[in-house]
């Protein structure tokens, strides 16, 4: 599993690149460095990166920014390090398309856990296969083994996360699924305090990629004290 894994670290203080480094090269991956959100842009593009550690508060581009742009072409886990460890800041960072948010200080060890929960949960989800590649519903068309979202044949962007949330309900459309559920079978951890606002966010960014009135969803139902469903006929 460690072997050929090529990390990202990108944070503008060398000393905690350094430290992670130390620990995720003790698991056999190989790490990149950046500084800013400019400089992992760059990196991504010209490297193959199975995980990116990335900051928030850097010079040139902050880790926010850096995040959503490299979710517009790429879906390699990204996990958030950083100072701030407010509620909103992580909710922030989860729907801008990280896929884990660790707040300093750290424990390295506890850190190279994440990364490969991470990168267990990516391959497996990338390696699945089944009998039925496609799911239609409506004017709503998901590929699995492309990772790919159609509306009205328009192809539609989406995270590694949110296209499993909806891949989920509409692999099971008319099972309601509650949001521990969907957490714990998405994120492939037990459900936290958090997850309810994890799950809604990330739902509330599908609805406003596949839905024409979002306040009205077609697709994505609400089950009001239960959970979620997309219904056979949508």
């Amino acid at each position: 599993m460690s072997r050929n894994i090529n990390l990202l670290l990108v944070d503008d203080d060398r000393e905690i690149r350094n430290l992670i480094e130390i620990y995720a090269r003790n698991e056999g991956y190989t790490i990149f460095h950046a500084q800013d959100g400019l400089q992992a842009i760059q990196l991504v593009e010209k490297h193959s990166i199975d995980l990116i550690i990335l900051d928030i508060m850097m010079p040139n581009m902050d880790g926010i920014t850096a995040c959503m742009k490299i979710r517009e072409r790429k879906q390699m886990p990204i996990i958030i390090l950083s100072a701030k460890n407010k509620d909103m800041d992580k909710i922030t960072g989860l729907s801008t398309g990280a896929d884990d948010y660790v707040t300093k200080p750290f424990n390295p060890l506890e850190l190279i856990a994440r990364i490969k929960s991470q990168l267990r949960r990516y391959h497996s989800f990338s390696s699945t296969t089944k009998n039925t590649d496609e799911i239609e519903i409506g004017e709503l068309r998901i590929k699995e083994s492309t990772h790919q979202v159609f509306v009205r044949e328009q192809e539609i962007a989406m995270t590694r996360l949110e296209f499993m949330i909806l891949h989920l309900l509409a692999q099971n459309r008319d099972r309601v699924f509650p949001i521990d559920q969907i957490y714990e079978a998405v994120w492939k951890e037990p459900s936290t305090q958090t997850a309810n606002n994890t799950v809604m966010v990330h739902i509330r960014k599908i609805r406003e990629k596949i839905e024409e009135n979002p306040r009205q969803p077609r697709y994505i139902k609400t089950i009001w004290g239960v959970g979620y469903k997309i219904e056979a006929c949508s």
